[in-house]
């Protein structure tokens, strides 16, 4: 055998970045740690509960991308939600510092086939057109927290303030209230219920800590965005099934998702499941993005009731 072919035949085969990715939130899960609730773990910084942002065009990550990015704020004590790539911090007359080791993000595009005049397969990039078919794929790059830069603008480096704790059940009331969901407050059970599309949720002061009341009401109206005349996701799965364990966790981490915008700090940790969403995480690499993508998707359907409410009230208002 060449040395050559022995190379190649020895060299360690890379891992696809959904295999990546979701072995690094299995590792978390078994160690008792949430990727969706890390943000509120420790630390005590004001900052530490919002989305990610990208530093540079002020565009909030999505998905897989946010439990990513708050993991490694976490692990690494940052004190900021703000990352750029290298080449943006470049653009921006700063650098990274030497020695710095930045975090893989992805995002999601799709690779067309196409036949060239000699019948081979090519590829493209862009809309498919028709009766060829689109084949999705992660892109991966490379962030870097702004802590990790130096000689950055002054305004990159502010953050702005979090709304103090009593001025954040307001807003989340309001943005409840603006989603017209049926939402029956009574009983000791919290719940969706897709045949008569209606949350069910305890009084607040049936909570421990009342602020844990938005957090379960975003989880079960995470759900309520899965109705067949919202988002229309699969809420058939039974009690203990792999779709109710799918489902469950797109609810998990659209509450997440909802309270990292609205500032609101809880501190319930929904891990009834957790069984359920290892199994599930095993068994397909791809779950966990599918469930960042779901969630991102519930998240900004119900933030649009707020952003379309504050429209219609300032309009009101116009003379």
């Amino acid at each position: 055998m060449s040395g050559k072919n022995k190379s190649a035949s020895t060299a360690k085969p890379k891992r696809n970045l959904y295999e990546e990715i979701t072995t690094q939130i299995i590792a978390d899960l078994e160690a008792g740690i949430f990727p969706w609730a890390r943000p509120w773990g420790g630390g005590g910084d004001s900052h530490a509960f919002s989305l990610p942002r990208n530093a540079a065009t002020g565009k909030a990550y999505s998905g897989i991308n946010i439990l990513i990015l708050w993991g490694r704020l976490c692990e690494n004590g940052f004190t900021s939600q703000r990352w750029l790539t290298f080449n943006q911090a470049s653009h921006l007359g700063a650098s990274v510092r030497k020695g710095e080791h930045g975090v893989t993000v992805c995002y999601a595009d799709r690779f067309i086939p196409k036949r060239g005049q000699d019948g081979t397969l090519q590829s493209s990039h862009g809309e498919a057109e028709v009766g060829e078919a689109a084949i999705p794929f992660l892109r991966r790059y490379t962030v870097f927290n702004v802590d990790q830069c130096e000689h950055l603008p002054d305004e990159l480096r502010a953050e702005p303030q979090a709304a103090p704790e009593r001025q954040i059940v307001p807003q989340a009331e309001a943005l409840a209230a603006a989603t017209l969901a049926d939402i029956r407050i009574g009983g000791n059970e919290a719940f969706y219920a897709p045949s008569m599309d209606c949350v069910h949720i305890p009084p607040q002061p049936a909570f421990f800590e009342q602020i844990n009341f938005y957090r379960t009401l975003f989880h079960e109206l995470g759900h309520w965005t899965g109705h067949p005349s919202r988002l229309e996701r699969d809420l058939s799965g039974p009690f203990g099934s792999k779709p109710y364990a799918k489902e469950e966790l797109v609810a998990e981490l659209t509450a997440a998702f909802i309270c990292a915008a609205l500032t609101i700090k809880p501190t319930v940790r929904h891990a009834d499941y957790l069984g359920s969403w290892l199994s599930v995480l095993r068994e397909d690499n791809r779950a966990i993005f599918q469930a960042a993508s779901k969630a991102s998707k519930a998240a900004d359907f119900l933030l649009a009731f707020g952003a379309n409410n504050r429209v219609a009230a300032v309009e009101a208002r116009a003379p």
